[in-house]
């Protein structure tokens, strides 16, 4: 039963760009900091959020992440909060390259990883990243009710918990994933039920092969 009425909207905000000029799939991997191009579209990320009801701010532990935050920390004076349910997607091929033709896929080694597209097998079970996600996200409703809250994390987290919300199969082709860099997917709670998903990139349009593992 819903513990208060009203509209109560948690943003998903992904991280900005990343330097990562090995171009590997970095994971939870430390150390992996926004690029310049990165830095700034957070910084665009900030200005989308000026005219809305926020009230309550939380981050992915990763660095990335934090610094996605920090400047909507700054223009809206709020504390961030580090929910490590938030992080990135656990996976077999961390620090690995894994493009088509030029990285791990090519070593029959790592094909077994493959075997099951549908749990994933190289990876952090579909079905455990969406129930942290959307634990994190009812957190964040309840501490923001009746206003807006914002939640930065990761690629594949955000995708899967929309995938979980719209009723969707989880197994799908990350190139059609859509959650570009700095994008914002956002769930529109009527008390604790979501009852909308919209979704919108301040920072722009991202190239789906412009960065792996992010």
């Amino acid at each position: 039963m819903s513990t208060s009425s009203g509209t109560t909207t948690v943003h998903l905000l992904r991280h900005g760009e990343v330097h990562n000029p090995a171009k590997i799939l970095y994971g939870r991997l430390p150390g992996y900091r926004l690029s310049a191009a990165g830095e700034e579209m957070a910084s665009v990320a900030a200005k989308w959020f000026l005219d809305r009801d926020v009230t309550h701010l939380v981050s992915s532990p990763l660095e990335r992440a934090q610094q996605t935050a920090a400047p909507i920390a700054a223009a809206l004076s709020l504390p961030v909060t580090i929910d490590e349910r938030l992080i990135e997607a656990g996976n077999a091929f961390e620090g690995l390259r894994v493009g088509v033709g030029d990285g791990a896929l090519r070593v029959p080694k790592h094909w077994w990883k493959l075997r099951n597209p549908f749990r994933p097998s190289w990876g952090e079970p579909y079905v455990e990243i969406a129930a942290r996600m959307l634990a994190a996200a009812e957190a964040a409703r309840d501490a923001a009710r009746g206003h807006e809250a914002v939640l930065v994390s990761h690629q594949l987290p955000i995708w899967t918990l929309r995938l979980h919300v719209e009723g969707r199969r989880y197994v799908h082709d990350p190139r059609r994933r859509q959650c570009g860099l700095a994008s914002v997917t956002s769930l529109t709670f009527d008390g604790d039920k979501i009852v909308g998903v919209s979704y919108a990139e301040p920072a722009g349009a991202t190239d789906p092969d412009a960065v792996p593992g992010a």
